[in-house]
């Protein structure tokens, strides 16, 4: 009798199709999708904006970021079961409604401590909204049109980080930071209108029978997830195991997540399905989303410090330098659609990983004389490999699931895009520090009293200065000073190319990764194994 009741299951859910045009329905939840992820970054470049106008200090700034993505990732992974609780249509609905309206006390906010509790909220409402339009979107499309449903919604979680900076730097230039909150506003009302006209639950959600709220799961959860979320963005602001506060949260963190892995395991009816992990290609395809997610936001945030701190561009003109990441991200996710129902998705994803590589490479070459221009063709091609991965991996990944399970696993799968950016802006921001102190101290060495050239270089600089502008006297402090300056310019240069080309090992090291998958998987609705 279990085993009829199972096929007829299955059966009903690949007999099911949408009432409304499935195109429609994918204009309709990618607009909160979209938003929510733009959200990720667009506060990135008004921080100082913000710590400014409420008597801050820019590192009590940035829990404007910190709040909001620890609310978004605790989220994540219990969209599935909170959508089957409360179904899902309606969640979705409540969660654009809870992101709109916190977004616009987000810009009435009068001071910092409202503002955080505004963007915690914010967080809550905007965790759920990529998971459960990745769901729909995957379950309104037939089989053979996957490839075009998650090329869809990769334009939303690709595209949106890398507009987010720009945009936000020209609303706050133009107008003010609060624009880059009330921006949500009349495109949340518009989602939640679409929704509520194309959107309709699927029969194996209707009909769902979730568990009861596991709060001690819940605890562990928000433990593991919080407390992971502060050690990777404090991490290098306190110098890591250096600092007792960094200590305490890297614990906390781990004992959370074993707490919760132990806790998940044992329930009958548990909020977060991890016996999922035990489908080779779904476990696979989540490392391989992690790691392509640490790459693509090092690359998003290295060349636009580089700019910046280098070569002097302003905010908003390094963010328009690098927004071909998002150019080349529209075109390749146009072409991945068509070419995953043609091409073994490993091979795709492969090129992905080789094209990723390429474009770290040629970062890697970068020196002080090169222009926006010479970072473009780099930006286009990282751009373009995000959609020759993110597709076929998660076409891969999800297609030996049964629809039913599609919730969680695309829960699982935003959790790992989120924590992957967030060790990725970590990792390189480490690096980057490090690597300038040590060639800082290596490129030091050379430069003593005994060193001819050293003190050549210095008697032309003094001379020029006092030359110049009498008030400098002989020149002597000021021609140390611009030494130390090349010294220090010299040994970040250093830097960024030693962590573009680390960045290429990993791009070739996740191809290993992709040959372990399997090209042919089992049908939706197939048992587990």
């Amino acid at each position: 009798m279990a085993s009829e009741s199972f096929a007829y299951n299955n059966a009903d859910q690949e007999a099911w199709r949408p009432s409304v045009n499935p195109w429609l329905i994918a204009v309709s939840v990618i607009m909160p999708t979209f938003m929510e992820v733009l959200d990720t970054t667009i506060a990135n470049v008004a921080l100082n904006h913000i710590a400014g106008s409420m008597s801050a200090s820019y590192s009590q700034a940035t829990w404007v970021l910190t709040s909001y993505l620890i609310s978004n990732a605790v989220v994540l992974p219990l969209t599935a079961w909170l959508g089957n609780r409360f179904q899902r249509k309606r969640f979705l609905l409540f969660c654009i409604f809870l992101f709109t309206v916190s977004s616009l006390f987000c810009g009435l906010s009068v001071n910092l401590p409202m503002l955080l509790v505004m963007r915690i909220i914010q967080g809550i409402g905007g965790g759920a909204l990529a998971p459960i339009s990745q769901a729909i979107l995957m379950e309104s499309f037939p089989p053979r049109k996957q490839g075009i449903a998650q090329a869809l919604f990769g334009l939303g979680v690709v595209v949106a980080p890398v507009v987010g900076p720009v945009l936000g730097g020209w609303l706050t230039d133009s107008y003010s930071w609060r624009w880059i909150f009330y921006i949500n506003i009349p495109f949340g009302l518009l989602a939640m209108w679409a929704i509520q006209q194309t959107v309709e639950d699927p029969p194996w959600v209707r009909h769902s029978k979730p568990g009861p709220l596991d709060t001690f799961g819940l605890v562990a959860l928000s433990l593991w997830l919080g407390c992971q979320e502060i050690f990777l963005d404090k991490g290098q602001e306190d110098d890591w195991f250096g600092s007792q506060f960094i200590r305490i949260m890297a614990v906390l963190a781990v004992s959370g997540f074993v707490v919760f892995v132990w806790r998940e395991l044992r329930v009958e009816k548990p909020m977060v399905d991890l016996r999922l992990f035990a489908i080779r290609n779904f476990s696979i395809a989540t490392v391989l989303i992690f790691l392509t997610c640490v790459l693509i936001y090092s690359i998003g945030l290295l060349t636009p410090q580089f700019l910046q701190l280098l070569l002097g561009y302003s905010s908003l003109a390094s963010g328009i330098a690098t927004a071909p990441l998002g150019l080349g991200a529209v075109i390749s996710m146009v072409l991945v659609g068509i070419l995953v129902r043609k091409i073994d998705g490993r091979l795709i994803a492969i090129f992905g990983f080789l094209v990723l590589a390429a474009a770290s490479f040629r970062l890697s070459q970068i020196n002080l004389s090169i222009n926006a221009w010479t970072v473009f063709w780099p930006q286009i091609l990282a751009g373009s490999a995000m959609g020759f991965l993110f597709v076929p991996v998660n076409i891969l990944g999800t297609a030996p699931l049964r629809r039913d399970q599609i919730g969680s696993a695309t829960g699982a799968l935003s959790l790992m895009r989120n924590v992957g950016g967030s060790v990725g802006i970590a990792w390189v921001s480490t690096l980057l520090a490090r690597r300038s102190q040590m060639h800082q101290t290596m490129l030091g060495q050379d430069l003593t009293p005994n060193n001819l050239l050293l003190l050549q270089d210095l008697h032309g600089i003094r001379r020029f200065l006092s030359m110049e502008c009498a008030s400098f006297g002989n020149g002597a402090p000021q021609a140390l000073a611009a030494v130390y300056r090349i010294l220090q310019q010299q040994a970040a240069l250093m830097a960024f190319t030693d962590v573009f080309q680390d960045l290429v090992l990993v791009a070739l090291g996740a191809i290993l990764l992709v040959a372990l998958l399997h090209g042919a998987a089992p049908r939706p609705g197939a048992p587990l194994h």
